[in-house]
């Protein structure tokens, strides 16, 4: 049996750490977000903040763990595995910013499919900023609108999940897999 690859996207402050966190809380097997771990290991190098200091250097580091994490979701025995961003989240990234990027970000995006995309819309009201987390609420509007363009541009019929509580749209996410 083939474990399909269901990807939880959305720009900052989506919500999308609790609900990865409440899933894996169910035992599902689930990737956290990679960004904040490439962040704090440049940060102990001396690189404050490598988004900044070199953004194709960033965007490379999250494209190989992306990968990473999609080969090995690939060698598990689990019907699902859950991850927090997918691989075209880094060309939804690059183009909002208006960065370049070499032929193989497309390659990557292109070569790595996923089985299902939720995407979780914009909401100001648990939008918050933090170290890592440099985005105010209008860059996660622009954001958003890159993610849904690019995963669309690259065929994924994208599922959109409602605004709720944390467990309401774990449910959500858990009900339409069981019936796809």
């Amino acid at each position: 049996m083939k474990t399909k690859k269901i990807v939880i996207t959305g720009g900052p402050s989506t919500g999308k750490t609790s609900i990865i966190d409440t899933i894996a809380e169910k035992g599902f097997f689930c990737f956290e977000e990679i960004s904040r771990e490439i962040t704090l290991e440049a940060r102990k190098q001396g690189i404050p903040q490598l988004f900044v200091s070199d953004p194709l250097l960033f965007s490379e580091r999250i494209m190989e763990g992306r990968i990473k994490q999609y080969q090995e979701a690939e060698k598990t025995a689990q019907p699902f595995v859950f991850l927090d961003r997918g691989i075209p989240d880094v060309l939804a990234y690059m183009d909002c910013f208006g960065q370049p990027y070499e032929k193989k970000f497309i390659t990557a995006t292109t070569s790595f499919v996923y089985d299902q995309v939720f995407l979780l819309p914009p909401w100001q009201e648990i939008h918050a900023s933090d170290n890592e987390r440099y985005e105010n609420f209008e860059e996660a509007l622009r954001i958003h609108t890159f993610l849904e363009k690019t995963y669309r541009h690259y065929g994924y019929n994208i599922i959109t999940v409602p605004k709720d509580t944390v467990d309401q749209r774990v449910n959500f996410i858990l009900n339409h897999i069981k019936n796809t």
